[in-house]
């Protein structure tokens, strides 16, 4: 695992997790190189393994500080209305980076009105939208939403912002992350993205597909081709095998549809969901409907692609879904600053 907490931004490369050592770290032999027809296929049908640096929004460059500071603000429950919800409440870092249940639940225990899911964090950062409808660009703008809806954290900017300031610690760390000790809502989600950029989990398709044939197993590239060749890589490609948006239902019915009151955005459109670490994410699609993958796999099958998929062919598609489980990056919790006379006090109601 690679400490958040304690990396250097200089150094933010992951090379480690490929498989290969940084400069003047551990001389752990590579293993050879050996390419395969799948390989290349792959790489064909637009699936692309995680780059080895942070990708960074312009404007928002990443630093040490601002790193520490978006984590502390990430884990920070006291910039809610109840002091009870912070971002990690319903993108749980310890579960999948997501809550488990079917439709987020928030402030007085309100579940989402449009009984929608929450999506893992892990890898946001490679979706093209943020939000089921896409309607943000980036993890900086979509971190400004929930914090202010009323079924989620029911706060208010005034609320974030002299909670914040009410702690002389965090000024000192808004100091160290962003040059000055303003405080603004915007430099707070600023933060909370950066840090959030940081999530991203190499897996073993990463190094499969980098060269290392031994990387995934039989069964695992015997999923991966047919993942390809049914079609599933027209909607689930990229760095992220996911994150763009897509009509959805595209040809089939959705046998879940009236879950929920949620038709996607004025185009029908649908972000889809990161497949990195999908194993861990359940329940699935945007409205939980089910905690079944394999179900989930003909559905989609059914409903984007107009095919019925075999039991044998679903099955070798989940094994290749255990090549996506990727290796987590290790984030210290953080140990927030005390209240003080001023902060402003919790309101459950």
């Amino acid at each position: 695992m690679k400490n958040i907490a304690l990396s250097s931004v200089t150094a933010l490369l992951l090379l480690s997790s490929f498989g290969c050592s940084e400069k003047g770290g551990d001389t752990k032999e590579e293993t050879p190189k050996v390419s395969e027809p799948l390989m290349e296929k792959a790489k064909s049908a637009g699936l692309l393994p995680i780059p080895e640096k942070f990708v960074e929004k312009v404007g928002n460059e990443l630093n040490d500080a601002k790193i520490e500071l978006g984590k502390k603000l990430y884990f920070e429950p006291r910039i809610s209305k109840s002091n009870l919800i912070s971002c990690n409440t319903c993108h749980n870092l310890a579960t999948g980076g997501v809550d488990g249940v079917s439709a987020a639940i928030g402030h007085g225990w309100t579940a989402n009105p449009h009984h929608l899911n929450s999506p893992t964090v892990y890898n946001a950062v490679f979706a093209d939208r943020q939000f089921w409808d896409g309607r943000d660009p980036d993890l900086e703008k979509q971190a400004q939403g929930p914090i202010l809806a009323g079924p989620e954290m029911a706060s208010t900017v005034e609320i974030v912002v002299d909670t914040i300031k009410s702690m002389p610690e965090y000024l000192i760390d808004f100091k160290n992350a962003f040059g000055s000790s303003e405080v603004t809502y915007e430099k707070a989600t600023m933060a909370i993205g950066a840090f959030e950029r940081t999530l991203v989990t190499p897996s073993r398709f990463d190094t499969y597909i980098q060269g290392d044939s031994t990387a995934m197993t039989g069964v695992e590239k015997e999923g991966l081709e047919i993942f390809i060749d049914k079609g599933c890589t027209s909607c689930h490609n990229g760095v992220a095998l996911g994150g763009s948006m897509q009509l959805f239902p595209a040809i089939g019915e959705f046998k879940y549809a009236n879950l929920g009151d949620f038709k996607g955005n004025a185009g029908g459109m649908v972000k889809t969901p990161t497949l990195r670490n999908i194993l861990e994410t359940a329940p699935y699609f945007h409205n939980g409907a089910t905690f079944d993958i394999s179900e989930t796999v003909k559905i989609m099958g059914e409903t984007q692609l107009g095919i019925k998929l075999s039991d044998d062919e679903v099955s070798k598609i989940v094994a290749f879904f255990g090549a996506l489980e990727g290796e987590k990056p290790e984030v210290t919790y953080p140990v927030l600053p005390a209240s003080t006379s001023t902060t402003p006090k919790p309101d459950v109601n």
